[in-house]
């Protein structure tokens, strides 16, 4: 059957954001990846604390606030199979379970802009995050190492689809109303009228 993962991009505006931006010359500084269309489950390194950039590790990050909420994005999808979404599901649930022991991957940035590999256990950065995450679900998307890719990188993958740029809060707004708009089955519609009726 297939399911479907979701690389987000987007532009925080946040200073370490800012600061990347000043090195790729891109506007779109920060990865996230999401296994699903309104992106409810959505994961990345980054910021733990709403306002202290310094404290940075594994999140589930919530699209609808703090940072994300006057955020430009891209989204992107690709297809995988059932086993490939699943070994990333498994992955990410370990790195949550054991999220004391992983840290924001600061000196990795620095090897990034050096185009120097720097490998440290526990740590990653965003882009590095996901870059691991699909290539150890069986999807490798970069023939460069994980702790060498950068966000605007995923632009140019082949399996990956563009769906969505602009304003993060639109986006959501245009899929998650589309999904609340779906017509109510009619097994539903029946138990609804049988509790009126008993």
């Amino acid at each position: 059957m297939g399911k479907t993962i979701y690389i987000v991009l987007t532009d925080t505006g946040t200073l370490l954001s800012k600061a990347i931006g000043m090195y790729t010359r891109k506007d779109l500084n920060h990865a996230s990846i999401a296994f699903d269309e309104g992106l409810t489950e959505m994961y990345s390194f980054g910021r733990k604390q709403p306002h202290n950039p310094f404290i940075g590790g594994f999140v589930q990050e919530n699209v609808s606030e703090g940072i994300f909420r006057d955020a430009n994005c891209a989204v992107f999808r690709c297809p995988v199979s059932d086993g490939e979404y699943e070994k990333m599901r498994q992955k990410i649930r370990f790195i949550e379970q054991n999220k004391d022991r992983y840290k924001y991957n600061f000196i990795g940035l620095f090897g990034v802009a050096f185009n120097v590999k720097i490998q440290r256990e526990h740590a990653f950065f965003c882009s590095q995050f996901v870059a691991t995450i699909v290539n150890e679900g069986g999807v490798p998307m970069f023939t460069i190492k994980p702790n060498l890719v950068q966000p605007h990188h995923f632009t140019n993958v082949p399996c990956l689809t563009q769906v969505f740029e602009g304003k993060l809060q639109s986006y959501l707004t245009k899929v998650r109303g589309k999904q609340e708009r779906q017509p109510v089955r009619m097994g539903l519609w029946k138990s609804l009228v049988v509790r009126l009726l008993a």
